[in-house]
């Protein structure tokens, strides 16, 4: 830090989530902009531009790191990259780095980012920014008072892949019942289609089923099965969580839209409707994270949170490479097992 209260704060890729993250750092008085890299220069010099950051470019991140020791680093990279850029972070001495999700492209990578960030103290959070929408927060109140009684089960839906949007899903499932954990997965694939997110091949579609350690069951839907229809008719789920209770349920879309809340002994029981824009959301995150790495508690968005939703991902995969139910912790297993079948040509048609 330059003084008592300003971060020195790096950006390690400058595209479109770039930008975004950028409305969460520029709303924090705590955080200076010193220092942009991207392999495009003028991707630098646009993200700049559109903030005002008064910040030096670069087109090698190590290079940055090394001559301006920056506090904070947000890496806005594609997935392969999370971990090796973030190695160089911790390295470095960054205090803190805000990382795109997801975690990485394996298992054993998302592990050996969070063994980093354990060992060298750097707090390492996941862009999970969906935690911080006014209605996902309403939700986990409203299910904490017991107004649809005790959770019994969940329909997990996420579009267009487990990886890259499934973490999303999964995160908001185990936010409701308070952080608790995963126990077993099973699941199938489509692979009808081979997609390709951020470099990173995936399913076109997944199902399956994810018992949680509070007995909690949830049924999982994902990508080219029928949710994935986002045509504005808001009885259609196609990304969040629909949550059964003893006494009632709610439905809520990724972003904390209640599509509906029933009361089984109150009809006339409705939900209050709190929306929050990708913006709240963001600055959200980054407040928050900051006050955490003022305060040497855990952020909302750490990474041992984004690494409880990986693990249920890799599970299914897993589940799908056994042919069996996977029971977590999830163990001896390093790769991701959906792209070791690819490379295998388990897929074939």
């Amino acid at each position: 830090m330059s003084n008592s209260s300003i971060y020195r704060v790096a950006f390690i890729g400058c595209g479109k989530r770039a930008h975004e993250h950028a409305i969460g750092i520029k709303a924090d008085s705590r955080l200076e902009v010193v220092a942009l890299s991207d392999i495009s220069a003028a991707s630098a010099e646009t993200l700049s531009t559109e903030f005002g950051f008064q910040a030096n470019i670069y087109t090698d991140h190590k290079e940055m790191l090394a001559k301006e020791k920056p506090d904070v680093v947000l890496i806005c990279l594609w997935t392969p990259l999370h971990l090796p850029v973030f190695r160089d972070c911790a390295e470095a001495g960054a205090k803190a780095v805000l990382c795109e999700k997801p975690m990485s492209a394996t298992w054993g990578e998302c592990q050996e980012m969070s063994r980093i960030a354990e060992e060298t103290g750097c707090q390492l959070t996941f862009s999970l920014q969906r935690r911080f929408a006014k209605g996902n927060q309403t939700v986990r109140r409203l299910i904490g008072e017991g107004r649809i009684g005790q959770v019994i089960r969940m329909d997990l839906y996420s579009p267009p892949n487990l990886l890259d949007c499934g973490i999303h899903t999964f995160d908001q499932a185990i936010s409701y019942m308070n952080e608790t954990s995963a126990k077993s997965a099973l699941g199938a694939v489509d692979t009808t289609e081979i997609y390709n997110w951020f470099n990173v091949p995936s399913e076109c579609g997944a199902s399956g089923q994810v018992v949680f350690a509070n007995g909690v069951q949830a049924n999982l839907y994902s990508g080219a099965i029928d949710t994935w229809e986002p045509d504005g008719d808001v009885s259609k789920i196609w990304a969040g969580v629909r949550v059964i209770g003893s006494e009632g349920f709610i439905e809520v879309m990724w972003d904390g839209q209640i599509v509906r809340g029933v009361n089984y002994a109150d009809p006339s029981w409705k939900p209050e409707m709190e929306l929050s824009s990708m913006s709240d959301q963001m600055i959200g995150y980054v407040s928050q994270t900051i006050d955490s790495l003022q305060s040497g508690e855990e952020p909302e968005a750490s990474h041992r949170k984004a690494l409880r939703a990986s693990e249920i991902i890799f599970a299914v995969y897993e589940s799908v490479r056994r042919n069996a139910r996977v029971m977590l912790p999830l163990a001896d297993v390093t790769d991701s097992p959906f792209i070791t079948m690819l490379e295998n040509g388990q897929f074939a048609k």
